[in-house]
Formats: C-alpha cells, sequence, structure tokens
C-alpha cells in the first residue's frame, strides 16, 4: 500500500482531512475504552460477576431443595464455580464439603459465617452477602465474598445455606493486560493512522476529480465526463452530473441554433421592410400600383415579425407555466374539423386534400379548447409543409377507450430515426426537403409538445423514409 504524501494537503475542512482524523480519532476512543474497562474496571466488574454467579446458584439451590438431586446438585455447583457450600439447620449440618472431595473444610470460613449470619438475623432478611477482606498474612488482597439466605424459615425449624467464594486479586492479571494493551494501542494506532490516510485518500479522490471535471463544466466545456469511482453514492452523483452534462451541451447547442434562426429569421423580413421602403422613397412613390405592391410586401413581412415574436412569447409563456389553462368539455372531432375547414383555402388554390375520419358520436374531452386547436392547426400546417407528391393530409380521431387520440398523417419523405426526438425542439429542421413554402417560425411542434405537456397528454411522432409521417397526441377523455 503506497500513499503518495506530497499530493495529500491537510485542509482542515476537507473530506480527506475530515475522515483521517474521524477515524483516527474513533480508533483512539475505542482503545481508550478498552483501557477503560481492562484496567481500572476490571476489579469492580470481577466483583460484580462473582456476585451475580453466587446469586444464581443460590436460586437453583432453592430450586432444588427437597428433591432427590438435591445433594448431587450441590455438589456440581461447588466444585464447578469453585465455591464453598454448606446447608444447615439450628442443630444440624445437612450439608457441607467433605474431606474426600478434596474442597477446603469449611471451619476455614468460620468468621465469614458468623458475620454474614448476623447481617441475616439482624436485619431480618431473606438473603445476605457481603465481601470479607482477607485477615491472614501472607494472602496480599485476598477477599471471600460470603452469601446466606433461608431455603426455609419457620417458627419450628430454619433452614440456612451459606456460599462462600475466594475472590482473588486481579493485580497481577491488570499488569499482564497492561503490557499487552501497550503494545495493541501502538499497533492499532499505527493501523489505524495509516488505514485512514488510504480510506481517505481513495474516498476523496473520485470527488476531487468530479470537482475538476466540474470546474471544466462552469468554464463553458460542455459534454466533459465526470468518473465516479467505487462508491454507489459518487457514481450516482457522476452520472447525475453526465446526464447534465449531456443536457448543457444539448442546450448549448440548441441556444446557439436558436440564436442563429432568430437572427436570420428577424434579418430576412426587416431587410425585406427597409429594401422595399427604400424603393419606395426612391422610385415609387410617385407610382401608385408600384407604391401599394411594395407596400404588400413590408406589411407581409411584418406580419411575419409579428407572428415569429408572437410564438416566441406563446412558447416561453407555455415553458414557464405563465399562461393558465381554460379547462372545459368539447368535441374533439368539431375542433379537429373546424380546423380542417379553415384550412379549405389549401384545397381550392393549391389541391390539397384533407380528409378527416371520426367517430360518428362525440369524443369528449376536458382541455382547453382554444390550445388544442392550436396544437391540431400546427400539426397539420406542419403536414401541408412536408407533404408529399399527393397532397393529401388525413386527420384521424381515435376512440381508444380511457383515451382520445389524434393523428395527422402524410406521404411525404419521412423523417430519418435519430431526428425523431429532435423535432420536438425549437428552431429544429429536419433534414428531408419539403414540398412548398409556408409562413413558419419554427416553433409550430415546440408549441405542440409544451401544449400537451401542460394537459398531461402524450405525444409523438411515427416517421419511415421515403412513406411518411404520422404525428399524433392523446388525451384523457372528459
Amino acid at each position: 500500500m503506497k500513499i503518495k504524501l506530497s499530493k495529500i494537503h491537510f485542509d482542515k475542512n476537507s473530506i480527506n482531512f475530515k475522515l483521517w482524523a474521524y477515524f483516527v480519532l474513533f480508533a483512539a476512543l475505542l482503545l481508550s475504552l478498552l483501557w477503560l474497562l481492562q484496567i481500572f474496571f476490571l476489579n469492580t466488574y470481577y466483583q460484580e460477576m462473582k456476585i451475580t454467579e453466587t446469586n444464581r446458584v443460590a436460586n437453583v439451590i432453592a430450586e432444588k431443595y427437597g428433591k432427590e438431586d438435591f445433594v448431587d446438585t450441590i455438589r456440581s455447583l461447588s466444585v464447578s464455580n469453585d465455591m464453598y457450600i454448606q446447608i444447615e439447620t439450628d442443630d444440624a449440618i445437612l450439608f457441607s464439603p467433605g474431606n474426600e472431595s478434596g474442597r477446603m473444610p469449611i471451619y476455614m470460613y468460620l468468621p465469614e459465617m458468623s458475620t454474614v449470619r448476623k447481617m441475616l438475623f439482624q436485619d431480618n432478611r431473606e438473603s445476605a452477602s457481603v465481601i470479607i477482606p482477607e485477615k491472614n498474612p501472607g494472602h496480599g488482597d485476598k477477599k471471600t465474598l460470603a452469601y446466606a439466605s433461608f431455603l426455609k424459615k419457620s417458627p419450628d425449624e430454619k433452614v440456612i445455606l451459606y456460599i462462600f467464594s475466594p475472590l482473588f486479586p486481579v493485580d497481577s492479571t491488570v499488569g499482564i493486560l497492561r503490557n499487552q494493551l501497550m503494545y495493541v494501542t501502538i499497533i492499532s494506532l499505527g493501523i489505524a493512522f495509516s488505514l485512514s490516510l488510504y480510506l481517505s485518500n481513495r474516498i476523496s479522490k473520485p470527488i476531487r476529480s468530479i470537482t475538476k471535471s466540474a470546474e471544466r463544466l462552469a468554464a463553458g466545456e460542455y459534454g466533459v465526463p465526470f468518473s465516479g469511482g467505487h462508491y454507489t453514492e459518487i457514481i450516482q452523483l457522476a452520472d447525475t452530473l453526465n446526464m447534465t452534462s449531456v443536457e448543457l451541451k444539448k442546450t448549448d447547442a440548441l441556444r446557439k441554433d436558436l440564436i442563429a434562426n432568430v437572427s436570420h429569421d428577424l434579418r430576412t423580413p426587416l431587410t425585406m421592410v427597409k429594401s422595399y421602403a427604400e424603393m419606395i422613397r426612391d422610385i415609387s412613390g410617385d407610382n401608385p400600383e408600384k407604391r401599394n405592391a411594395h407596400l404588400e410586401v413590408i406589411i407581409e413581412e411584418a406580419d411575419r415579425l409579428n407572428l415569429l415574436v408572437t410564438d416566441m412569447l406563446d412558447l416561453s409563456r407555455l415553458q414557464t407555466h405563465v399562461t393558465p389553462l381554460e379547462k372545459r368539455e368539447f368535441d374533439l372531432s368539431e375542433a379537429a374539423r373546424s380546423i380542417v375547414n379553415a384550412l379549405g383555402i389549401y384545397e381550392s388554390r393549391e389541391g390539397y386534400r384533407f380528409i378527416l375520419e371520426s367517430p360518428e358520436e362525440k369524443v369528449l374531452v376536458k382541455a382547453d379548447e382554444n390550445q388544442i386547436k392550436r396544437v391540431i392547426s400546427n400539426l397539420l400546417n406542419n403536414a401541408v409543409k412536408y407533404c408529399g407528391e399527393d397532397k393529401e393530409v388525413h386527420v384521424k380521431i381515435l376512440d381508444e377507450g380511457g383515451a382520445v387520440r389524434c393523428e395527422v398523417s402524410d406521404h411525404g419523405m419521412g423523417i430519418a430515426p435519430d431526428e425523431l426526438d429532435q423535432i420536438w425542439e425549437r428552431y429544429y429542421k429536419a433534414s428531408t426537403n419539403h414540398v412548398r413554402e409556408v409562413k413558419s417560425t419554427g416553433l409550430g411542434l415546440s408549441i405542440v409538445k409544451e401544449i400537451i405537456l401542460l394537459h398531461g397528454g402524450r405525444y409523438g411522432v411515427e416517421s419511415e423514409k421515403g412513406v411518411g409521417s404520422t404525428f399524433y397526441f392523446e388525451l384523457d377523455k372528459a
């Protein structure tokens, strides 16, 4: 494991430093707790465990009192727990460690027995326990846990249980543990320091990489890749930033296209207006016929400018949800028929055919009628623009149970598969050539998209090169 210390900057607010500090602090606290428990509380803990074990043994003996295996149980508990047990009445000893068992004779605990017996009778307790220091010289700090309780208590007979358990000094054990813990602490802190340094560097490395990529992204380098390393949360962050980077790149491209297209769309009519105004001033000012023709061109170009500005404002309002929807129930078939009839000028002047197919019964939807009519009108104008040589446009209203579907189809050149998702963007123009010029701002399909989204509907296009395209939208039935 190699760590390049020269590359680690101990910024106190950095994730790298904080992870390292928290890890080392946690290791230090854990070792401190271990020292505290093993060195300072070992003696107290040992005594508490002995008291708990003595109480448990006393309860077992009390449960077995009077049963056939009573004596065998006492012998087993005495040996397995290193305890000295005696049971006596006022005038007899019912059980005492025998010399054949290898246990210490009970008379060795007569002073302790006297002390605990006095506590039991003077305070009128059911049980009593006390820790008594060893008085014999040469035994150091050796102590004895003395316990007494009544197995039976009546005016005629009292059966007393005595349990004595030696408490051996733990000083030598503490000394051994102290020496061991010293080595354990040094080794553990060294490992914790190195491991925390490695882990903090490993965890913060992908974050530093993402930060550098984010700085490049902020500087305008759209499409820059983000790498997430080995951690789920950071990988998710990197994936999100990658999506953001891609979308910003698309947005930047659309912004440039928007500026270019708006500039072009504004420059052309403005140039025309200026040119014809100059022609009126210099040439046709005194010729009513030419002057009116030139003025007509100026009016048309002004209308074109007005249409472009109106569509831009409408699209902006739709995207920011400024324009409220005035929803009411209406017949979608009738709305489509009114739009088709309004486009009859194309049929009479240029030979286009609009074929409407709809159910005989009403197809009711609850939506903003004017906005939905605008959607149908935009789709029909788009179909006229890219219609095939047969000049046929088909409009279908389909009742699909819980939803209503409106389709507008043409037999034009179709749209390339890689362009299907892009045609809904502002000012995007498909690479296919269209048959005729119509008054268009390049915002028609974007407006369709925003209106349908505001209604919570669905929209899309199905197209095949050389066959034609079908644009559709769906709304829930009223």
